[in-house]
C-alpha cells in the first residue's frame, strides 16, 4: 500500500507549493528562495504573494485617521474584505499556472485565511470562506513554517513596514496548529537562520523531485488529477 502510494505521487508532476504561517515566520523570503531554486534546478517556478491586503487596507486606515483595518472597517467588514482579496490573488495564480505552466509557488493559500478568521475571532464566518475557497484544489505541498511569536513580533517589529500585536500572533499560531488540515502540512521550524530553513525546505522538495524524476525513469505513467493520493491520506512530516 505504501509503495503503491508513493509510486502514484512519483507519477505525478509537481504544479503548486504553497508556504503558510504566522506573520513573521518567513514565509515571503523562504516562498522567494524556493521558487528561485525550482527554476535553477531545471523545474521553472513563478512567486505568487497571495496577500489579503491587510497591510495595504492598513495604510488606508492611518491615511483616514484610524489606527489599524479592524477600527476602520469593523470585524466581520475586515474579513470580508481579506477573504475576497486573498480569493482574488489565489485565483490569479492559479491561472497564470494555467497559462504557464510553470510550478506556483505560493506564499500563503486557503490556509492563511481560515486561520486568519479562527485568530480574529470570526469562527462562524470560517465556513462560508471555505466553501468560497473549495474551488482552488490543495497545493501537493504545504509547509507550515513555526515559530515562536515572540519571536515572529521581533521580526516585524525589525522590518518596520507593519505592526502585529502579540495577542493575534499568539492566536494565529494555535489557530494554525488547530486547523483540520493541519496533519497534511509538512511542519518546518522556521526559527533558525533563513539558509538552514531554506535547506529544510530544499532536501523535502528534492526527495519529492527526486521520485518523480525516478517513475520517469522507469517509464511510470504521469498520473491523472483524479489519481493522485489526496492530502488527507498523506501522514504528517515535520523536517
Amino acid at each position: 500500500m505504501a509503495k503503491s502510494k508513493e509510486a502514484r505521487r512519483a507519477g505525478a508532476r509537481l504544479r503548486t507549493i504553497a508556504l503558510i504561517g504566522i506573520d513573521g515566520s518567513g514565509k515571503t523570503t523562504q516562498a522567494r528562495r524556493l521558487a528561485t531554486a525550482l527554476t535553477g534546478a531545471g523545474l521553472p517556478a513563478t512567486y505568487h504573494r497571495n496577500a489579503g491586503g491587510r497591510r495595504f487596507l492598513g495604510r488606508v486606515a492611518r491615511r483616514l485617521g484610524r489606527p489599524d483595518p479592524q477600527r476602520l472597517l469593523g470585524r466581520t467588514g475586515l474579513l470580508v474584505a481579506e477573504s475576497v482579496l486573498r480569493w482574488l490573488a489565489i485565483a490569479a495564480a492559479r491561472l497564470s499556472r494555467l497559462l504557464t505552466g510553470r510550478v506556483a509557488v505560493m506564499d500563503r493559500y486557503s490556509a492563511c485565511q481560515y486561520a486568519s478568521i479562527r485568530a480574529h475571532g470570526g469562527h462562524r464566518w470560517e465556513r462560508l470562506a471555505r466553501l468560497g475557497y473549495r474551488v482552488f484544489p490543495r497545493p501537493q505541498v504545504t509547509f507550515l513554517l513555526t515559530v515562536d511569536p515572540a519571536e515572529a513580533y521581533r521580526r516585524i517589529e525589525r522590518r518596520g513596514t507593519d505592526h502585529e500585536s502579540m495577542r493575534y500572533l499568539t492566536a494565529a499560531d494555535r489557530a494554525y496548529r488547530t486547523l483540520p488540515e493541519h496533519h497534511t502540512f509538512v511542519v518546518v521550524d522556521a526559527s533558525g537562520p533563513a539558509d538552514e530553513v531554506s535547506r529544510r525546505i530544499r532536501d523535502h522538495v528534492d526527495g519529492w523531485l527526486g521520485a518523480a524524476r525516478a517513475a520517469r525513469a522507469a517509464g511510470l505513467p504521469q498520473a491523472p488529477e483524479r489519481d493522485r493520493v489526496p492530502e488527507r491520506d498523506r501522514a504528517p512530516v515535520r523536517v
